[in-house]
């Protein structure tokens, strides 16, 4: 009976590989085992909560009629999770089963281990031995959606993807900066996960918190020497929220960690949300390191990008829910009113999706107006940058930027430059002493001189007022 029941999970196995295809089926279904059959009732089990969850929230009826195709009488398909001590694995399966299963129930990394175990391309070892910070398997190349906002990030990001162990670097440290939900996350993950698909580089991604988190708890168990050393062997370190990186002491390992890595001729990938001269809780060493590289910025999101977005989040949850449609008026609609970030998007395609199927009403335009309102903000202001400025100026009165910050004290580059730290300090909220940090290392006072002068001139001078407005305008623009 028992070989009866194999060969019927043989059959069934192979429905569901034939119906969500081999990707998807390596990912969800390649751990499910058979525990029996009873009855009217199948029982099976996988090695994590996280995949029993997903599982039964996205796949359940998959399953239950690939059964029913094999078995008619089956009408209920229960899965549970193994335990640790039952999770004895056999020689084709992964030896690390039973350890991950023990992690799994003590783990509070929003699914870390059972992420790393059921992605598409593995984790590498290391990465699980280092305690690598969490991977979303949604977050690969593939979901990325391009646009003229993030196709040169895009683009560096690929190629450290697709390098070889022993290649040249290119881009050392990779750096890319962008605001809130713009998809640097994104980036950065599927640089991680192209990069463990191949057997011959470790690649591993830390948050900055969980970097310090792991050099302060290697630091207490006295282990801090093979942290360092075993950070030091990664091929591709991916280091995200930068600007969350304090602590003298965990900055300055960072720093070390970052130098022996490129010199090394390792890879680095960082992202934040500003650039490295604008980390001023960082020392001036990681500062200029960080600079040394490619630094690339993700801008914000235009309309057509913003569609693009829209149509993959809608593609994504049909492939659950296949009766889900958003009219073209709509995804013009929310493409149109949801500038802030993407994350704003997804958001919006989840309500619609909720509602829909709650409510079982069809995605209307009066409907998508009433569920999104409050993720219709009013349009930010542009945040200026001082290195806008510089270069704004530097083009207007046909000066290089190296001039403004350079020690020249000649008419032609004087009056550029009092007027770039005057608008530096009523466009920006830059103290004085870090405006003059970025106009070459001045004194503060050199800086108020400037803006009191500038300010006086404006008053009374028609024509500098012009410029300055003109000015002011290109920056806001």
């Amino acid at each position: 009976m028992a070989n009866m029941e194999q060969d019927h999970w043989s059959r069934v196995k192979g429905r569901l590989r034939s119906t969500v295809g081999e990707d998807v089926y390596s990912s969800w279904f390649a751990r499910m085992d058979l525990e029996s059959v009873q009855d009217d009732s199948v029982h099976l089990s996988v090695p994590t909560r996280f995949l029993k969850s997903w599982i039964q929230a996205h796949y359940a009826e998959r399953v239950l009629n690939a059964w029913q195709a094999e078995m008619p009488q089956v009408h209920r398909v229960d899965l549970t999770v193994r335990s640790a001590m039952r999770n004895v694995a056999p020689a084709n399966k992964e030896a690390a089963a039973p350890a991950e299963a023990r992690r799994t129930e003590t783990s509070n990394n929003r699914h870390a281990p059972e992420l790393r175990a059921t992605a598409t391309a593995p984790v590498s070892a290391s990465h699980e031995a280092l305690g690598g910070s969490p991977l979303d398997p949604r977050l690969t190349f593939a979901s990325f959606v391009l646009g003229r906002a993030n196709t040169l990030a895009h683009a560096a990001a690929r190629q450290v993807a697709e390098g070889r162990r022993g290649d040249p670097v290119m881009f050392n440290p990779l750096y890319i900066h962008a605001g809130v939900g713009l998809g640097k996350t994104h980036l950065l993950q599927a640089v991680t996960w192209a990069g463990n698909s191949g057997p011959d580089r470790k690649v591993l991604y830390l948050t900055a918190e969980k970097f310090m988190y792991g050099f302060v708890a290697a630091l207490k168990t006295q282990t801090a020497l093979a942290f360092k050393e075993a950070l030091r062997g990664i091929d591709v370190l991916v280091i995200d929220d930068m600007q969350f990186l304090q602590g003298k002491t965990t900055q300055a390992e960072f720093c070390h960690t970052l130098n022996a890595l490129i010199d090394a001729g390792r890879q680095v990938v960082i992202a934040a949300d500003r650039p490295p001269s604008d980390l001023e809780s960082l020392d001036e060493r990681v500062r200029s390191r960080l600079a040394g590289g490619l630094v690339v910025e993700m801008s914000s999101l235009g309309e057509e990008l913003r569609l693009g977005i829209l149509k993959s989040r809608v593609a994504a949850a049909r492939a659950h829910h296949a009766s889900f449609e958003v009219p073209e008026p709509v995804l013009d609609y929310l493409a149109r009113t949801i500038t802030h970030n993407g994350r704003d998007l997804e958001g919006a395609i989840n309500r619609l999706l909720a509602h829909s199927k709650l409510n079982a009403t069809p995605v209307t335009l009066e409907m998508a107006e009433r569920e999104v309102r409050d993720l219709i903000r009013p349009q930010e202001p542009k945040r200026i940058k001082i290195e806008d400025i510089q270069r704004v100026v530097a083009r207007q009165y046909n000066v290089s930027r190296s001039d403004l910050l350079s020690s020249r004290r000649t008419a032609n580059v004087v009056r550029p430059r009092q007027v770039a730290m005057y608008l530096a300090k009523t466009l920006t909220l830059r103290s004085l002493p870090e405006i003059g940090r970025r106009f070459g290392g001045r004194d503060h006072t050199t800086v108020l001189h400037a803006v009191r002068k500038i300010e006086a001139l404006v008053g009374k001078d028609v024509a500098l007022q012009d410029e300055v407005e003109t000015l002011k305008r290109q920056l806001q623009e």
